[in-house]
């Protein structure tokens, strides 16, 4: 069934789980890059789409900048780029502030 043009599409990415490899793009945001994608395709304006990405756990070193990235794993960052994209579209992001606790993540190295 097609989407309505007219409906206002909301959904929210729970980002938990990392890449299998540094190196390659978080599943949270291949699938919310996907889903607009696909309602862009099918005729959804953009501002009929709310999505938001929650990242928790694992998925928050895919979120490291570039410098705290490669610093960690020795590979360029492929989500900053997606992340970017993901925001011009509308995309609201939120971190976990207890991850970042527990972990000792300083705020301030995270791209979103």
């Amino acid at each position: 069934m097609p989407p309505d043009k007219t409906r206002v599409y909301k959904a929210i990415f729970d980002a938990t789980r990392a890449a299998d490899k540094p190196a390659e793009l978080l599943p949270a945001l291949s699938m919310a890059g996907s889903e607009l994608n696909a309602f862009g395709v099918a005729g959804v304006p953009l501002q009929n789409t709310k999505f938001a990405i929650v990242f928790h756990g694992p998925a928050i070193d895919a979120i490291l900048d570039e410098a705290h990235s490669r610093e960690k794993f020795g590979v360029n960052n492929p989500n900053p780029k997606v992340l970017s994209q993901l925001k011009k579209c509308g995309a609201e992001m939120f971190v976990c502030g207890q991850n970042l606790a527990a972990d000792k993540i300083d705020p301030k190295t995270i791209v979103v």
